[in-house]
C-alpha cells in the first residue's frame, strides 16, 4: 500500500466478526485503521485511494490463536530445551511467525515463553513482519505445579534465581505473598497479562491434569496485583478444581477445561470468563508425539483424556460458555502456519456452525488478547486487521487450511501477505 493513501477492498463477501450473516460491500483503510464499512452503495471511495477489486472474495477480520506458545521447539524432547542454543530458538520462532502471517493470523496470544516476550517488541517496531504478538513471558507455578519442571533440581527451576537461557520459564510461588510479588516480577519483565497454572497437566512429569494447583486465595492475589495493573490473568486449568477456582478468582481466560462438568461450566458462565479448549494440540500429540519424542508419561496422559475432553467442551458449548480458539501449538508439536485446525475441529467435532466458529477465532479470541473493542471485528475505528480469502468458509471451512487460498493479510493497515498486486510503499 502505498504511502499514505487509502486502500478500498472494494466488492468483497463481508463477515464482519459480529455473527450476522456476511454481506457484499466494501471496506476502507487509512492508515492503521478502518475509516468505513458498508455496501458498495453506502462507502465513498476517496480520490486518491488505491482500489483492490476483491470480486466478491471472502473479506473478514484476522484470525486470532489465543493461546500458543512461540518458542522455536522443532520435537517433543526434554532435552531440546537443554541442547539448543538460544539464538537458534529464536530464528526458528520468527520463522514461525512469518507461518502465522501467511496463514491468515494477525495476533497471537503467547501463553508462556521467553522468546515470544521478546519477539512482540521485534514486531512492534517493525524489525520482524509477523502477527501481533500478546506475550505472558514467564508463567507463575506453585511447587510441584504444571510449570515446575520436576525432572531438573528445584533451583534450576526459577526464572528468577537462574535467568536459564532456555524458550520456556516459570516463577515458582507458594502463598499469596509470594504469589503477588511472583505477578509483579512477571510484569517487571513486561508481560502483557499473567499467565498461571490452575491445574496439573499432560507434559508435566508428576502431576495429573486433575490435581488442583493454586488455592482459591493464591489465585485471588494474582487477579488483584493484575487487575491493579490493567491486566489480566489467563490460566492453564484441565481439572474441574482448577477451572472452578480459576473461574471464582476472577480469571479472565481459562485454557484447555478438558475435566469441565456441568458444575464448573455452570461457574465459567457466571464469572463472565472465556474458554481457550486448545483441541488441536490433542490430536498432534496422538498423532505425531511419540515420532516427535513427547515422554512416555505424555502419551499416557493425553490418550486418557482426549475423547474426555471432546465431550466436556461439547456440553459446555451446549450450555452456552463462551470460546475462543487456541491451539497450544508451539512449533514442536503442532507446526505454526497450521492453527486454522482449531477452527475446524469446532465445527467438525464440537458441533458448531462455521459463522460460530469464525466468531470464535475473531471477535472472542481477541477479547481474550485483550483487544475487545479494537480487534477482532470490521468496524469503523477498529484496527485493520484484515485477511482476503479466495473461497468462502462459511462453506467449507477447510479452506483456511490451505495457505494458496489466503491471498491477502493486513495488521493495522501493514500487508504481511499480497497475492493480490497492492503497491506496497
Amino acid at each position: 500500500m502505498s504511502a499514505g493513501r487509502p486502500l478500498v477492498l472494494y466488492d468483497g463477501l463481508v463477515f464482519d466478526g459480529t455473527g450476522r450473516q456476511p454481506f457484499r460491500g466494501t471496506v476502507v483503510v487509512k492508515g492503521s485503521e478502518i475509516s468505513d464499512v458498508g455496501t458498495r452503495g453506502e462507502v465513498s471511495v476517496p480520490g486518491e485511494a488505491e482500489v483492490i477489486d476483491l470480486r466478491g472474495k471472502f473479506l473478514m477480520p484476522g484470525l486470532i490463536d489465543a493461546h500458543l506458545h512461540l518458542t522455536g521447539s522443532r520435537s517433543g524432547r526434554i532435552e531440546e530445551d537443554l541442547l539448543t542454543p538460544i539464538g537458534v530458538f529464536f530464528a526458528r520462532a520468527v520463522r514461525d511467525l512469518e507461518a502465522l502471517a501467511r496463514s491468515g493470523f494477525t495476533t497471537v496470544v503467547d501463553a508462556g515463553s521467553i522468546v515470544g516476550l521478546h519477539l512482540r517488541d521485534a514486531v512492534k517496531e517493525g524489525t520482524i513482519a509477523g502477527p501481533r504478538v500478546v506475550a505472558a513471558g514467564p508463567v507463575l507455578s506453585q511447587t510441584f505445579g504444571h510449570g515446575d519442571v520436576h525432572y531438573l533440581p528445584v533451583e534450576w527451576v526459577d526464572y528468577r534465581t537462574t535467568r536459564k537461557i532456555t524458550p520456556f520459564a516459570s516463577l515458582i510461588c507458594d502463598g499469596p505473598d509470594e504469589c503477588r510479588k511472583a505477578a509483579r516480577y512477571a510484569m517487571r519483565e513486561g508481560a502483557d497479562f499473567i499467565k498461571v497454572m490452575a491445574s496439573g497437566g499432560v507434559l508435566s512429569q508428576r502431576d495429573r491434569p486433575e490435581y488442583r494447583q493454586f488455592t482459591l486465595e493464591e489465585l485471588g492475589a494474582i487477579v488483584d496485583e493484575a487487575r491493579a495493573a490493567g491486566r489480566w490473568v489467563h490460566a492453564h486449568a484441565e481439572g474441574r478444581a482448577g477451572i472452578i477456582n480459576a473461574a471464582r478468582a476472577g480469571v479472565k481466560v481459562i485454557a484447555h477445561c478438558d475435566l469441565m462438568d456441568e458444575e464448573a461450566a455452570q461457574e465459567v458462565i457466571r464469572a463472565g470468563a472465556l474458554c481457550v479448549p486448545t483441541f488441536a494440540i490433542d490430536y498432534r500429540l496422538l498423532q505425531e508425539g511419540q515420532r516427535l519424542g513427547v515422554p512416555e508419561w505424555g502419551m499416557r496422559k493425553i490418550a486418557e483424556l482426549s475423547d474426555i475432553h471432546l465431550e466436556n467442551i461439547k456440553r459446555a458449548y451446549r450450555m452456552g460458555v463462551k470460546m475462543a480458539t487456541g491451539t497450544d501449538f508451539s512449533g514442536g508439536v503442532g507446526r505454526h502456519g497450521e492453527n486454522a485446525e482449531e477452527i475446524e475441529i469446532f465445527v467438525e467435532k464440537v458441533g458448531m456452525t462455521p459463522v460460530e466458529a469464525l466468531v470464535a477465532a475473531t471477535r472472542n479470541a481477541a477479547t481474550a488478547a485483550g483487544l475487545e473493542g479494537r480487534a477482532g471485528v470490521i468496524d469503523k475505528g477498529y484496527l485493520a486487521d484484515l485477511v482476503v480469502v479466495d473461497g468462502n468458509p462459511l462453506d467449507d471451512v477447510k479452506v483456511l487450511r490451505d495457505q494458496s487460498k489466503v491471498v491477502l493479510v493486513l495488521r493495522e493497515g501493514t500487508v504481511l501477505k499480497d497475492l493480490l498486486g497492492v503497491k506496497s510503499s
